[in-house]
């Protein structure tokens, strides 16, 4: 049985593409920490999937953020990564999953439990029989808001400050760019790493979140 699940894997691989290959390549070079294999996994995928993530959602700034945080969960996770399988098709799933969970947290937090819902005899108001519970949610949401508040002042002042005005200022990329006199480039490039530092900064109090 398992000579023909190796046999299987074998010729998963001698029928891989040429740019699978080359995928190989840098993930291996990228597991053993090199940031060039980064960066050339990321200028070969980072295009094709914000035009991916533009399918389902239509905010291109957004789509920007998300194929950024994307990225970002599957270089942590590239150990996990089974090479019998295309990178491609890796990348795609975990995008797609990232995306989702966006979409259905957004759908959540605009779908209000105190609004009034229209019945055919009136207007509903839901109660909420556990107010504990929401107390106890507002305490996390409080110490989760402190938490990241301290990682986000930590950070070098280049890196503290893009990502003050993208996330708590909401400015754009290009303000951003304009504000601070730099390429909108290096805005991006400033942001992507203040998010990775952030996220290797919040990782080990994950019990707060």
């Amino acid at each position: 049985m398992s000579s023909n699940k190796e046999k299987n894997q074998t010729n998963i691989r001698e029928n891989a593409s040429a740019s699978s290959l080359e995928d190989d390549k840098w993930v291996q070079k990228a597991v053993s920490g090199s940031q060039e294999a980064y960066r050339e996994l990321m200028n070969k995928y980072q295009k094709p999937l914000q035009y991916h993530v533009l399918k389902m959602v239509k905010d291109q700034e957004q789509v920007e953020d998300l194929v950024q945080e994307a990225f970002m969960k599957a270089f942590k996770n590239l150990n996990s990564y089974n090479t019998d399988y295309a990178f491609s098709t890796w990348i795609y799933r975990i995008t797609t999953n990232h995306t989702i969970d966006y979409l259905r947290k957004k759908k959540l937090q605009t779908t209000s439990i105190d609004e009034p819902r229209k019945t055919k005899d009136g207007e509903l108001s839901m109660e909420l029989p556990d107010q504990s519970h929401m107390a106890d949610r507002d305490i996390q949401r409080k110490q989760r808001k402190k938490i990241i508040t301290k990682a986000i002042k930590n950070l070098p002042d280049k890196y503290r400050q893009v990502i003050e005005m993208r996330h708590l200022e909401e400015l754009s990329y290009q303000e951003i760019s304009e504000q601070l006199d730099l390429p909108l480039g290096t805005v991006k490039a400033h942001i992507f790493r203040a998010r990775e530092m952030l996220y290797k900064s919040l990782k080990d109090k994950r019990e707060h979140f």
